[in-house]
C-alpha cells in the first residue's frame, strides 16, 4: 500500500513538472510510474478479490478480475507508448528549450521515491508472486528516472536538448517492452493457455508412470489467475490395484510436484475405455456418410 501511494501520488508531481518544465522525458517517465501503479493496484486488487467466497453464478470466485484488470492495463501502456513516440518524434525534428535545472531536480526526486517504493516491496516481494511483478516494474521506473537525470545533466551541461526526446524513446520502449508481456501473459490466461513453466508432456509421463494406471487422456492445465492453477484429466486403470490409492497418488504427483492446487481426476476402466473406442468406430462410417 505505503509503494502504490508513493507511486501514484509522484506520477502526478513528475507529470506537472515535465508539463511546466516542457520535459518529455519526464512526462514520458510519469507515465511508466503510472503503469507501476497500475501493477501495484492490480495486485493489491488480485489480495482482496481473491479472498471472496465463490458464488453460485461465479463457482470459481473473481479470480480472473485481476486477468480481465491486467489486460485493460496493457492496452492502455500500448496507447501510452505511441503517444511518447510520437511526440518524441516531433521533437527529434524540432527540438524545443527544456529548463534543466528543474526538469533534473523533479527526475532525482522520481529516482528517489523509485527506490523507496523498491525497498517498501523487498520486505514482501518473496511471499507473493503479484508483488513480485510489481517490484520490478518499480526497479524498471528507476532506470527510467536514472535516463531522466542524464538528460537533465547534458542539457544543463551542454545545452544538448535532444537529449530529451532520445531519453523519451528509451522511457517509451521500457514501456512497450512491459506492456507486451502483460498483454502476452493476460491473453495467454483467458485463452487458457499451459502455464509457460509446466511441461504438459512431463505431467502426462509422471501420471502414466504410477503403478496400475494403463492410459491418460484428456489432460487439461491451465491459470485461473496469477500463480493459481487447475487440471483435469481421465487416468484409465488396470489391475487389481486399489483406486483410492491410485487417485490419491495421482493427486498427490499433481500438487507436490507440480504445484496445482486444483484438480479434478477421473478415473476409467480399461473395459469402459474399449467399449467408448467400439462406440466411436461404430459411429465413425454413419457420420462420414451425413
Amino acid at each position: 500500500m505505503t509503494a502504490l501511494a508513493l507511486t501514484g501520488a509522484f506520477a502526478i508531481v513528475e507529470f506537472a513538472g515535465g508539463w511546466l518544465t516542457n520535459s518529455l522525458a519526464l512526462m514520458a517517465d510519469a507515465g511508466h510510474m503510472v503503469t507501476d501503479a497500475a501493477a501495484l493496484g492490480i495486485s493489491l486488487f488480485a489480495v482482496n478479490f481473491a479472498n471472496r467466497p465463490a458464488t453460485a453464478r461465479k463457482t470459481y470466485g473473481f479470480l480472473r478480475l485481476e486477468v480481465l484488470a491486467a489486460l485493460v492495463n496493457g492496452v492502455a501502456l500500448v496507447v501510452i507508448a505511441l503517444v511518447i513516440f510520437y511526440e518524441a518524434h516531433e521533437r527529434l525534428l524540432s527540438p524545443p528549450i527544456v529548463k534543466s535545472g528543474p526538469m533534473l531536480a523533479v527526475a532525482c526526486a522520481g529516482l528517489t521515491v523509485n527506490l523507496l517504493s523498491a525497498s517498501a516491496l523487498h520486505r514482501s516481494h518473496s511471499c507473493n508472486l503479484n508483488v513480485r511483478g510489481a517490484m520490478l516494474h518499480v526497479l524498471g521506473d528507476a532506470i527510467g528516472s536514472g535516463g531522466a537525470i542524464l538528460a537533465g545533466i547534458l542539457m544543463l551541461a551542454k545545452g544538448w536538448y535532444l537529449a530529451d526526446p532520445l531519453i523519451s524513446l528509451l522511457v517509451g520502449l521500457l514501456i512497450l517492452y512491459s506492456s507486451w508481456r502483460l498483454l502476452k501473459d493476460s491473453v495467454d490466461i483467458l485463452l487458457e493457455g499451459t502455464p509457460a513453466h509446466i511441461d504438459l508432456e512431463a505431467v502426462h509421463s509422471a501420471l502414466a508412470n504410477v503403478s496400475g494406471v494403463a492410459s491418460i487422456h484428456d489432460l487439461h492445465i491451465w491459470t485461473l489467475t496469477s500463480g493459481v492453477h487447475a487440471m483435469t484429466c481421465h487416468a484409465v486403470v488396470c489391475g487389481d490395484d486399489d483406486r483410492h490409492r491410485i487417485l490419491e497418488q495421482l493427486s498427490d504427483i499433481v500438487r507436490s510436484r507440480f504445484k496445482i492446487g486444483h484438480t479434478t481426476i477421473q478415473l476409467e476402466e480399461v473395459d469402459l475405455q474399449h467399449r467408448k473406442m467400439h462406440s466411436c468406430h461404430e459411429c465413425a462410417p454413419s457420420f462420414k456418410g451425413a
